[in-house]
């Protein structure tokens, strides 16, 4: 299977992409900085560097890989957790516009795959994940609400965060099956299977 790998340089993107690769699949790995390309390269993907909020170019980048799946993995969220609060505008944005475009670049597409969240966010940052829901679910796709990620390079390195939570690996690991899924929500957290 060609799997389009969006956001293929985040903290669970880096981990799904040797996976993918490992299963046999075909992958090319979406950033928008041009600084993680040979990173993306040497996990085994083919990269893709392109912003999200450009459809021309996103829609460009699809089509000349021709995917089987596309998988939404794009967050906007800082290194440092203190700074998640002034991030959320940022994050709000790719829910709604990232994933209208890569919905839009992936038209005539079976298979779309995107990443959510298993708890409630307050707000607009609630609001955009119910739209980003909403448009995933109307496209035929197929919703995963992550637990809060734990493990390496996660905000949680060490100490647990509270459920809903799944260790990035394992999340990581369970991804893999939904790209085969039916249309629906998937929760992928502690706990659950």
């Amino acid at each position: 299977m060609r799997v389009f790998v969006a956001g293929a340089s985040g903290v669970i993107g880096v981990r799904l992409v040797p996976l993918l690769v490992a299963d046999g699949h075909e992958v090319a790995g979406l950033t928008r900085s041009p600084g993680k390309a040979e990173h993306l390269r040497a996990l085994g993907a083919e990269p893709v560097v392109c912003d999200v909020f450009d459809l021309d170019a996103l829609s460009r980048a699809v089509a000349s890989f021709a995917p089987d799946v596309v998988l939404h993995q794009l967050t906007d969220l800082p290194d440092a957790v203190a700074r998640v609060p002034e991030m959320m505008a940022a994050n709000a944005r790719i829910r709604r516009e990232g994933t209208r475009n890569l919905l839009a670049a992936a038209v005539g597409l079976e298979r779309f795959v995107a990443q959510s969240v298993a708890w409630e966010i307050p707000g607009d940052g609630g609001i955009a994940v119910e739209e980003h829901e909403r448009a995933v679910l109307d496209a035929g796709g197929v919703v995963v609400r992550y637990g809060r990620f734990y493990g390496p390079g996660t905000y949680h390195e060490v100490e647990l965060p509270r459920p809903p939570r799944v260790h990035v690996d394992d999340a990581a690991r369970r991804t893999l099956p939904l790209l085969s899924a039916p249309s629906g929500i998937v929760v992928v957290a502690d706990g659950t299977r």
